[in-house]
């Protein structure tokens, strides 16, 4: 099967396994539709598939990792969720849809993001065959996501707009914001699968700049895309008085650095040999996507 394809066969699953998860819950009707409205309202899957991706490369199947593969994007979705209040970004779009405050009004939204993230933990401890396993895997998506990692990150980027933070203060704030969930997804995916010490530095090594890369495409997407191609309102960092990768670099010099992080985060991966070709098709795939 082509490497896009496997890519795609991977969204597929996790699709199915998003609504399965949701349809499991219990939960008041109205707050089960706000999960599923931002849940279910497609994207790219990035980090359930890199944790189905990696945590086959050792002995878990596609089946045992799905419930700790949604929970990636059970945490994103409450981070998206969360970012778009008023209070954050204020945004009316994201995934080419109102925003879940501007469909369900803001008390509804917080509360559905925070379903989201606790249900998280639920499914990752699910998803392990043996318990320390699950508790590390746990512990891993706790510290991506929490006050060192995620919330961190959207902390130091809130204090930082307006201001004109430089190169490696700008790289501090999207390692944790978005780069420590990504990392979290390739490590709790290779966990889960029992990767060995020296296999899993090498996924950290991939992950970490893969997920600088991401970041640095998004911020160069921000301002060249279009509200309808990328999903989200285009050119809102910049309005916003945040400092971006495509602020610091510009389009050229930003597109390289991408493509460089890419390539490092590939070269990572040799030691896993054909094993790990979908891990290498998603990091060509961050730099080369068009939204």
């Amino acid at each position: 099967m082509p490497l896009p394809a496997i890519l795609e066969a991977y969204r597929q699953r996790v699709e199915q396994g998003l609504r399965a998860e949701l349809t499991r819950l219990e939960a008041p009707e109205r707050l089960r539709e706000a999960m599923a409205y931002s849940l279910l309202a497609g994207g790219k899957r990035v980090r359930p598939i890199l944790a189905l991706a990696s945590g086959e490369l050792g002995a878990a199947s596609g089946d045992e990792l799905l419930p700790a593969a949604c929970a990636l994007e059970f945490v994103h979705t409450y981070s998206l969720i969360h970012d778009d209040l008023p209070a954050m970004d204020d945004d009316d779009l994201r995934r080419g849809m109102p925003t879940s405050h501007r469909r369900f009004g803001e008390a509804l939204a917080i509360l559905a993001g925070d379903a989201l993230l606790t249900e998280a933990f639920g499914l990752v401890g699910r998803a392990a065959r043996e318990p320390a396993r699950g508790l590390r895997a746990a512990l891993e998506l706790a510290r991506a996501a929490g006050a060192g990692g995620m919330v961190g990150g959207q902390v130091l980027d809130t204090l930082e707009t307006g201001r004109a933070p430089a190169e490696p203060e700008v790289e501090r704030i999207h390692r944790l914001k978005t780069g420590a969930l990504l990392t979290a997804a390739v490590r709790v995916g290779a966990i889960l699968g029992g990767a060995e010490e020296p296999a899993l530095e090498h996924l950290t090594r991939y992950a970490e700049r893969l997920g600088l890369a991401f970041q640095v495409a998004d911020d160069l997407l921000d301002v060249v895309g279009e509200a309808q191609s990328l999903g989200k309102s285009a050119g809102k960092d910049r309005a916003m008085g945040k400092t971006t990768y495509a602020d610091l670099l510009g389009q050229e010099r930003g597109w390289a650095y991408a493509g460089r992080l890419a390539a490092e985060a590939a070269a990572e991966l040799a030691p896993f040999g054909a094993r790990a070709d979908a891990l290498r098709e998603m990091a060509s795939f961050i730099v080369r996507r068009d939204c």
